[in-house]
Formats: C-alpha cells, structure tokens, sequence
C-alpha cells in the first residue's frame, strides 16, 4: 500500500476526499468496541447525561451549535 500524506490528500477532488474520510471513519468505527474510555472520561458523559435527563430544554440542537460555531469564523 503506497502511503500518502495529508498535502497529498489536497490534490484529490473534494468527493475523493470526502470518501477518504468516509473510508477512513469506517476503518476506526470498526475497531470502535477496542477503543476504551478512562473512568474521568465516562464520568464526565454520565455527568452531563444527568444534567440532560434532568432538564433537556436547556440543550440546544445541533444545528443551533453548528449556526454558532461557524459564525464565529
């Protein structure tokens, strides 16, 4: 398998890049069960799906966040 860096990725269209991530995505969610998170880690998401479950009107929907994010760009 030839290697490629990330500058070469930059000559490929964007869908060829597209489906390089795509492909790549599909290599680590197939090892995702391997993948563990540390006691901190998962103390930190039951933490925040507690504050969730106890007031859900207080999250916003993605694409509110998304609307956020990019604008400050």
């Amino acid at each position: 398998m030839k290697r490629i860096t990330a500058t070469d990725t930059l000559e490929l269209s964007i869908p060829e890049r597209i489906q390089l991530v795509e492909d790549i995505w599909d290599t680590i969610s197939a090892k995702a069960p391997s993948v563990e998170l540390t006691d901190e880690e998962k103390r930190i998401i039951d933490a925040r799906l507690e504050k969730y479950h106890q007031n859900p009107e207080l999250g916003s929907p993605w694409v509110e966040v998304y609307k956020r994010i990019a604008s400050r760009q």
